[in-house]
């Protein structure tokens, strides 16, 4: 593992390295396996160490920089959690097109319902416009600029969007998307964690009101 540790005492954003830790490590004891909603290919669980020694060798970079490194590589991954979901946004779309489309309703596609193919080509538009965003950070990021206040608008609303979409597709599933046969339920499980892993909603919020100038200052 790529392990975020305390090295010595002094401020938290000054004490902190990152070291990688085997994981057969003596010392280092894996409990059970949590239980998640979704993710399931990625196994979560409890880890406790005890009397766990590394050599000086497995220290990543400069030892008390770990926050450091661990902020700026927050924005590497949330711009990558927005490339990740936008083609399974966008899949999940047109599944739910294709589905609309055959399911009949009173000898009517579903898909005909204005409500239905409106709120599909929103959620469209959505998508594209949150590429658009992405591709902006990422040409700013290689030109080597300060992404963090895109990078939290991109994640803040990447979130918030896929949950809007998985909700709103699932509805049009019907009883089916209530089901663990189709992938749009799958998303609606995967997709939640979005909002919550490599910071909050919140958290982006607080980022991009500093970058504002609108943050509370603390006295």
């Amino acid at each position: 593992m790529c392990l975020l540790t305390n090295t010595s005492t002094g401020p938290s954003h000054k004490n902190k390295s990152l070291i990688c830790l085997p994981m057969k490590t003596p010392g280092v004891h894996v409990t059970k396996k949590i239980d998640k909603m979704g993710m399931k290919s990625s196994d979560t669980a409890q880890i406790f160490f005890e009397d766990v020694r590394v050599p000086s060798k497995n220290l990543i970079g400069e030892e008390g920089m770990g926050f450091i490194y661990q902020m700026l590589q927050f924005q590497e991954e949330r711009m990558w959690g927005v490339a990740n979901v936008l083609t399974p946004m966008e899949s999940i779309i047109q599944e739910t097109i294709d589905y609309t489309r055959q399911r009949k309703i009173f000898n009517q596609p579903l898909l005909n319902n204005q409500i239905v193919h409106y709120k599909l080509a929103e959620l469209s538009t959505e998508v594209e416009l949150l590429r658009s965003l992405l591709h902006r950070t990422v040409a700013l990021y290689i030109d080597g600029n300060d992404v963090t206040k895109f990078a939290s608008m991109a994640k803040l609303k990447a979130g918030r969007l896929a949950r809007e979409l998985s909700d709103s597709c699932l509805q049009f599933w019907g009883g089916m998307g209530f089901t663990n046969e189709v992938s749009v339920s799958r998303f609606y499980r995967d997709s939640r964690l979005l909002s919550i892993g490599a910071g909050a909603d919140e958290v982006m919020l607080s980022i991009i009101c500093k970058f504002m100038g609108t943050l509370p200052s603390r006295k």
